[in-house]
């Protein structure tokens, strides 16, 4: 029951957000500022899955859709249902067929046949899947291994079939497995432009970071703001916890990685996100979260290990390190613009 209860607020939450206008207020360009506050917001109120499912939907799903919804059609009906709140949308991009960081080698095939374009592949790990009431689906449409070989596919999610990825975690995110076995399409189910669909994705990719970004800023800060409130109220020694000077050099520590991703979302804000920024953007959030979780983990000790306690939350935003791009992948990428890095920090 209680996951059921979840899974209604994250669609609940999402309504309302359509309903007050948020939804349109927050995921257009030059919204970042009312990005952070509505995600600061949501994770002061709501559990990981609630914030992680408004997230991708705010981040990913509305400004694709934005992007598709000029050629009219499904897309451009589907776009004005989500951007209301009265319909989610879950991106479906992580493949079953290959590694979330090598999509190039995505196995979902999308084929003409005389009966009609069909969809046959399955993907993974697919937020608000469990729920969503259309898929909008990355898929190969040639086989060459090519930027151009990508196309968007937006269906109703009833056609495709659903199972639970994640239950123990990320209750209120409606992760799940999608198969998309031999599935038969209507010509209006295929949006967007022939051949834009990757780059289009790597663009939303961009808008991603810098949410998660945000989020990660904000989340840090709440938590670091517990944790020292109840160093300042535990017995230790003749005084409280907070009078240690290697309680307070720890903490400082995690102050200082905070600092740091603060200035980093800070700049990605403020102008246009290159992917290069994007992809260290990415990797401070996940190594500051990594950080942060787990010096407040050790100062409280057994308290963080409570029912619903920040163990539980140090598991969950382990995902800052995997969703979106994992950290290792994209460190191999940051390091192939290591000339271009260097030269920018000496000039």
């Amino acid at each position: 029951m209680p996951d059921l209860l979840v899974a209604a607020e994250a669609t609940a939450v999402w309504r309302e957000l359509g309903r007050s206008g948020a939804i349109e207020r927050c995921s257009g360009p030059e919204s970042s500022r009312a990005l952070g506050e509505l995600l600061a917001d949501l994770d002061s109120r709501h559990p990981v899955g609630v914030v992680l499912s408004v997230c991708v939907q705010l981040a990913s799903v509305i400004p694709l859709l934005r992007t598709l919804a000029p050629g009219g059609g499904r897309a451009a009906e589907v776009f004005e249902a989500a951007l209301s709140g009265e319909a989610v949308v879950a991106l479906a991009a992580t493949d079953e067929a290959a590694a979330g960081s090598d999509l190039m080698d995505l196995g979902t095939r999308l084929g003409q046949e005389a009966g009609g374009p069909r969809l046959d592949g399955g993907k993974r790990w697919i937020t608000n899947a469990m729920w969503a009431d259309h898929l909008l689906v990355l898929a190969r449409s040639r086989e060459t291994r090519h930027f151009t070989s990508f196309a968007w596919v937006l269906l109703p999610a009833g056609r495709a079939t659903v199972r639970p990825s994640a239950e123990a975690l990320f209750t209120g995110a409606g992760i799940g497995d999608v198969d998309l076995g031999d599935v038969g399409l209507d010509a209006d189910h295929l949006v967007g432009r022939p051949g834009r669909a990757m780059a289009e994705f790597v663009r939303a990719m961009a808008g991603e970071r810098l949410a998660g970004g945000l989020w990660a800023r904000a989340l840090c800060r709440r938590v670091l703001r517990h944790t020292c409130r109840r160093l300042r109220e535990r017995p230790g020694g003749d005084g409280v916890l907070w009078d240690n000077a290697a309680v307070r050099d720890r903490f400082a520590r995690c102050l200082v990685a905070l600092s740091a991703l603060d200035a980093e979302v800070a700049a990605a804000a403020a102008g246009p996100l290159r992917p290069t920024a994007a992809m260290l953007l990415k990797v401070r959030c996940a190594d500051t979260v990594d950080l942060v979780l787990s010096g407040c983990v050790d100062l409280l000790g057994a308290e963080s290990f409570r029912d619903g306690g920040l163990a539980s939350l140090r598991a969950e935003t382990a995902m800052f390190g995997i969703a979106g791009g994992a950290s290792g992948a994209l460190l191999q990428g940051i390091a192939q613009h290591a000339d271009d890095l260097l030269t920018e920090v000496v000039s």
